[in-house]
């Protein structure tokens, strides 16, 4: 599984983004669970996640400003990201998942794209 974000960049507070996640590959029982941010010294952290059901869950901090939509024709994920904040300020994380069943066990392989950079300041 190959993740490729984009759509990141620098943006004044209030501002708008929109970010993409593209998977591409073997995408065999492996599916797009969502985004993660990291801010400098921080550790990384759930922004929107796509649940079994299909519903998204979000990160208080983004609720109300943050949106997530799941293209699966196009194994394409959109984060639409409005009312920005200096604090949103991060790299920006793809993350995908494959459960494999082994020996009546299941196994998770996580898969990370490179990251796009979002930058809030005036």
């Amino acid at each position: 599984v190959q993740l490729m974000e984009s759509g990141g960049g620098l943006v004044h507070p209030g501002g708008s983004l929109t970010l993409s996640c593209v998977a591409s590959g073997n995408m065999f029982r492996a599916k797009v669970l969502g985004w993660y941010r990291q801010a400098p010294g921080k550790q990384r952290e759930l922004v929107a996640g796509i649940a079994s059901g299909g519903t998204t869950d979000y990160a208080d901090a983004v609720k109300g400003r943050f949106a997530l939509t799941n293209d699966n024709t196009n194994n394409t994920v959109h984060l639409q990201m409005n009312s920005l904040k200096p604090e949103d300020r991060a790299v920006y994380y793809c993350k995908a998942r494959r459960v494999r069943v082994v020996g009546g066990t299941a196994k998770m392989y996580d898969f990370w794209g490179q990251g796009t950079q979002v930058t809030v300041s005036s």
